[in-house]
């Protein structure tokens, strides 16, 4: 939902890296395989109760994520097999966050973190089995018919998502509350997606 507002605001600021970076013959791909690792690093840091650590781990990450896709378009060396790396490098770096504070915390945070897992897998399948269809049918920005369920589809976009993993780590204690109400709001997101994802496939088998 605030990524489309933030987008604009930050991408000035990583420029002056990202043509730094381009001039020491840094790649992409490397980025985004290097912040995958230091995102990575969460994991055992939230297990053993290093919040802040893990916190440092997790904003790094986040900024590897958005100058990776800004180097492409830069060095002009935006690829699909990029894309695809590092989409799934990011979600795989999702699903550790919960995770960590499962092992952290067993009794305490096993159940919500589950619930949180489960609503992740429903949004990010639905968003990508969406992408593959548009893709058939050469949609450059897919959008659902009816506004409401497009501004719905990005209640739990990157911003929300990466918000949510700040607020673990700075109030752990509150996980399993924090974690259920972002599961409710993935789930209204899934749906959304589903609905809205479907009926707009069908208008476009309809033309054919």
């Amino acid at each position: 939902m605030l990524d489309k507002y933030l987008t604009p605001i930050i991408k000035p600021l990583l420029t002056p890296v990202v043509i730094l970076l381009h001039k020491r013959s840094i790649t992409a791909d490397q980025l985004t395989v290097v912040g995958f690792l230091i995102g990575l690093l969460a994991l055992p840091l939230l297990a053993f109760e290093y919040w802040y650590a893990a916190l440092a781990a997790i904003v790094l990450n986040r900024i590897f994520d958005g100058l990776d896709g800004a180097l492409a378009r830069y060095a002009k060396q935006s690829s699909s097999a990029g894309g695809y790396l590092d989409i799934t490098l990011d979600f795989l770096f999702y699903a550790a966050i919960p995770l960590g504070f499962i092992l952290a915390n067993p009794e305490q945070n096993a159940i919500a973190g589950a619930l949180l897992l489960a609503t992740f897998i429903g949004t990010g399948s639905s968003f990508l089995a969406f992408a593959i269809a548009a893709e058939k049918f050469k949609i450059d920005r897919p959008q659902f018919k009816y506004k409401s369920f497009y501004y719905l589809n990005g209640l739990t976009e990157g911003t929300e998502t990466i918000a949510l993993f700040i607020a673990f780590c700075i109030w752990p204690q509150h996980f399993a509350f924090f974690a259920t109400l972002f599961a409710i709001v993935c789930t209204i997101t899934i749906f959304t997606r589903i609905y809205g994802g479907y009926h707009t496939l069908k208008q476009q088998e309809g033309k054919i």
